[in-house]
């Protein structure tokens, strides 16, 4: 199905025309869950690799942060009975309760692998694989037709307690041989294993974060916010930052929010180069009920939070690539 971004509530190139010049297009994936195969762009989905080429591994042990490690099984059977209770008590409307069966399937949330587990390599898990072909905001080197993000499922204390990223670009038709089955990590972050889903890319356009916008054309947006009056029509006083700039969700490209700290600067180590954004893995799909960026076809009861991926505390992770080379490694930021 496809998913469709509302129009914006205000348009605001009308209002402050000095925006077109801080603009970017970015592109809504809109993940949902599915089945998606190697010849898909995914989420969490499976990736087209060559059946010689080695899986990558993190080696770090027990340098990770660890606080609860679940097998991949386990967190899979956990989210089918947890999904397969919320689906009985929308049904029947009756409370939502696990069965003494089920309940004997889920982990006490106190349960937690051994750590020694760590102590082997850790198979990075897929993130999302994105073909040029369905993602308008698509960047690669030349010739590459497919980008696959990869990341290390349990927290590097170097990185900011996030996920080690990988970024890997490639020709789809060098895979002659594809592997059948990826390895998978003895244990993750439950947080950190997503969903595999669909993806259904839209393009927007977005407008920088509203603290790196020159200073005048900052002040006159937040006078206008100040400005704007509750009525019976629009009951709600909308936001630059959260209503009409920035796009929440999983995308390529866009804009980067800094709402958590104050802006960074996100500098390749390589070359020092000011880096782009390149992909967002977001903790929801859209915030609340009355989100203006929750797609026109989602039903009623469709959750904000289809990839099962949650970044810190409901945060995004934001993935930046060096514009001088994309052999330079990647830098992750959490917002």
């Amino acid at each position: 199905m496809t998913r469709t971004t509302p129009p914006r509530p205000v348009d605001l190139t009308e209002l402050f025309p000095q925006l077109r010049d801080h603009s970017a297009t970015a592109t809504r994936l809109h993940p949902r869950p599915g089945t998606p195969t190697t010849g898909d762009s995914s989420v969490g989905g499976p990736l087209l690799w060559s059946a010689d080429e080695p899986w990558p591994v993190c080696m770090d042990g027990d340098a990770h942060y660890v606080d609860t490690l679940m097998t991949p099984a386990t967190v899979r059977r956990s989210r089918e009975i947890y999904t397969a209770a919320q689906a009985r008590a929308a049904a029947t409307g009756t409370p939502y309760e696990l069965t003494d069966e089920e309940r004997a399937q889920v982990p006490a949330y106190d349960f937690s692998e051994p750590h020694t587990l760590l102590l082997q390599p850790i198979p990075l898990v897929p993130v999302a694989q994105l073909y040029q072909r369905d993602i308008p905001d698509f960047v690669g080197p030349d010739g590459a037709d497919v980008l696959q993000v990869l990341w290390c499922p349990l927290d590097h204390p170097e990185d900011g307690y996030n996920p080690r990223v990988r970024l890997i670009w490639r020709r789809s038709t060098d895979v002659t041989t594809p592997l059948e089955q990826a390895p998978e990590p003895p244990v993750v972050n439950d947080s950190y294993l997503p969903v595999s889903c669909v993806v259904h890319p839209e393009r927007v356009r977005e407008y920088q974060y509203g603290d790196l916008l020159p200073d005048e054309l900052g002040e006159r947006i937040t006078a206008w916010e100040q400005a704007q009056e509750r009525t019976e029509d629009d009951h709600i006083a909308r936001d630059y930052q959260s209503d009409l700039s920035l796009a929440p969700g999983w995308k390529v490209a866009g804009f980067a929010s800094w709402s958590l700290s104050d802006p960074q600067p996100m500098n390749c180590t390589e070359c020092g180069r000011a880096m782009t954004l390149l992909l967002t893995a977001d903790s929801g799909e859209w915030d609340g009920t009355e989100c203006s960026w929750r797609p026109v076809e989602e039903p009623a009861d469709a959750s904000p939070d289809p990839t099962g991926v949650t970044i810190g505390r409901g945060y995004a992770l934001y993935v930046f690539r060096c514009p001088a080379s994309f052999d330079h490694p990647p830098a992750t930021a959490m917002q």
